[in-house]
């Protein structure tokens, strides 16, 4: 392992082996800005990077890893600008809501539709989820088939505009995970759901 690395991972250990050059290693928080942690280990020793910008150098296969180190946001920027240019945007979500006891969508949900285009176009995005649910009104097993009308219904919506149905998947809840948590037998119209996860 030659050169620097740049980690932009929240858990990891990583193992320095090989060296014949220094190697710089920075931990970095993922796409929802959590930080896990990074071994890294020579044959002169090791250090643990726990936190966001850490940083530490090893100058060759048997040098002990440097005393550990924090960079401020600006200078990784600054440093590592190339690799975090070609970082890839992270996944965004959409929800989209449905009239009562219908897949039919709101007027609201139904002007979203262009952003979530946008946002596969922005990508190229070949991986759209596409996940339904309902409020817990009706039956467990009515809800299930809903759920699943309402997914289908927005597949189809993507797919009029351009969307290949390849790159979508699709999964249905029915009343399970919701989005807020009610008793059986109530109309909660934020639970009457699709989210659309562009990644």
């Amino acid at each position: 392992m030659n050169g620097v690395v740049l980690m932009i991972v929240a858990g990891v250990v990583l193992i320095a082996s090989n060296l014949q050059q220094k190697t710089q290693v920075i931990l970095m928080p993922d796409i929802n800005g959590q930080v896990g942690q990074a071994e890294v280990i020579s044959d002169g020793g090791s250090q643990v990077l726990s936190e966001a910008g850490q940083m530490t150098l090893v100058k060759g296969r048997s040098a002990t890893p440097s005393e550990v180190r924090v960079l401020n946001q600006k200078t990784v920027e600054s440093m590592f600008s190339a690799a975090l240019a070609v970082e890839p945007l992270p996944p965004e979500k959409f929800l989209l809501y449905f009239l009562p006891d219908s897949d039919q969508l709101t007027q609201e949900s139904l002007e979203l539709i262009p952003q979530v285009i946008a946002s596969i176009d922005e990508r190229k995005s070949s991986d759209v989820g596409i996940y339904g649910h309902t409020d817990r009104l009706g039956s467990e097993a009515y809800n299930l088939t809903l759920s699943i009308q309402r997914t289908l219904a927005v597949q189809a919506i993507l797919a009029n505009q351009g969307v290949r149905p390849d790159d979508m998947e699709t999964a249905s809840h029915g009343e399970g995970n919701p989005l807020i948590d009610t008793p059986d037998g109530v109309a909660e119209p934020r639970n009457r759901r699709v989210e659309v996860i562009v990644r």
